[in-house]
């Protein structure tokens, strides 16, 4: 007599048969978790569907392995296997296309979610706004004379700039006084010697000090209220 579908020896022997590959106890009792089965009940509905012959088993040292009854299938001629393969290419044309279309949606996906919602886009408006107006208030404090730097903060960045500047040549002078005193008898040519030190002149990347002199000068003579 044959199980009841939805007793534990129907559900395992159904599974058994839609598995049709060599299965242990605890591979049965895995997949079988969403009928709520006992690993007991699951191990003696095995042994009974084995007894009775339903399913196939052999014994490794302690441990069955259970397997469909192959004689219950059928085996198809070579006519029927070369359908099947057609069938089988056929599928796997149909699943390469679904997999090409999942990942085209993907990727659309993808792009509108990298593109900001229509409320981050008028909180952003709001906010360029907000600076375009600062901006255009500032250019019309300029255009009408008005000052933007006290007299008080431009004497304090000047001071800044003077005093850095001085370092600048004091430094400068003293490098000078000791490169002269190492290179003065020498026997090396001076421009390999530098280049081994890795020593660089202003002037050797653009830069120049009277340049930035100058600049100060010209904020001496500057009329005042400019």
């Amino acid at each position: 007599m044959a199980p009841k579908s939805d007793s534990a020896e129907g559900i395992v022997l159904s599974f058994v048969n839609e598995q049709n590959r060599p299965l242990n106890s605890q591979n049965v009792a895995d997949a079988l978790q969403k009928f709520n089965l006992k690993k007991a009940a699951i191990q003696k509905a095995l042994d009974t569907l084995a007894d009775s012959g339903r399913i196939s088993f052999k014994e490794y040292g302690k441990q069955k392995i259970y397997l469909a009854r192959q004689d219950q299938f059928g085996i198809p001629n070579s006519e029927e296997l070369n359908q099947m393969k057609e069938q089988n290419a056929k599928l796997q044309e149909k699943l390469d296309e679904q997999k090409r279309a999942i990942s085209e949606v993907e990727g659309e996906i993808k792009a509108l979610q990298s593109n900001l919602t229509l409320e981050q886009i008028r909180t952003k408006e709001v906010d360029l706004r907000k600076k375009v107006e600062e901006m255009e208030g500032t250019l019309t404090k300029l255009r009408g004379g008005v000052t933007l730097v006290s007299p008080e903060e431009r004497k304090v960045v000047e001071g800044m700039y003077v005093d850095i500047v001085s370092q600048w040549r004091r430094r400068k002078r003293m490098f000078k006084d000791v490169w002269d005193a190492i290179t003065e008898n020498s026997p090396k040519d001076i421009k390999e010697f530098k280049e081994e030190l890795g020593i660089e002149y202003d002037e050797d990347v653009g830069v120049i000090l009277q340049s930035f002199c100058d600049l100060m000068q010209h904020g001496k003579k500057r009329p005042r209220g400019q």
